[in-house]
């Protein structure tokens, strides 16, 4: 098993990141095709009055050897960065956690425009919230942004 961790201090935390990686083992072969490798991810977040923990378990195609630890665990970090950013901007500007619509094709539907909103708000180069809250107040404005898109 090789394993890796990482300290980071900032924004008031201290976060410890973890991971153990080791080759798939030859029984589960054949339940996943091309899996290479188990990981084991713990993630530990300490802030001023409490503490978390949380762990992940990843199956992957990389193969063994071809990364060490140290850069799995910051593919890992790295991936997660990017779910978080665009998921922190979509909820953050247009309230997507508090949406009720949860059935058929009506949510995949209001991601895309969700989406093509920001796209639009970011070709002007308008940050996404405060473009949202001007657009609402003048619904005139927001039809001529989409009609010259």
């Amino acid at each position: 098993m090789r394993r890796a961790e990482t300290v980071e201090k900032a924004h008031g935390r201290i976060e410890t990141r973890r991971i153990a990686v080791r080759p798939i083992p030859s029984r589960l072969d054949r339940d996943w095709p091309g899996a290479t490798q188990i990981v084991r991810l713990e993630r530990l977040r300490e802030l001023k009055d409490r503490c978390s923990r949380q762990i992940v378990y990843a199956i992957t195609s990389i193969p063994t050897g071809a990364i060490d630890p140290e850069q799995m665990l910051a593919l890992a970090r790295a991936h997660w960065q990017i779910e978080n950013r665009l998921f922190r901007v979509r909820d953050g500007t247009f309230a997507e956690d508090l949406c009720r619509v949860r059935t058929g094709n009506a949510p995949a539907a209001l991601a895309h425009l969700r989406d093509a909103s920001l796209t639009l708000i970011r070709k002007r180069k308008h940050k996404p919230k405060p473009a949202r809250e001007a657009f609402a107040a003048n619904p005139k404005a927001a039809i001529r942004a989409i009609l010259r898109a």
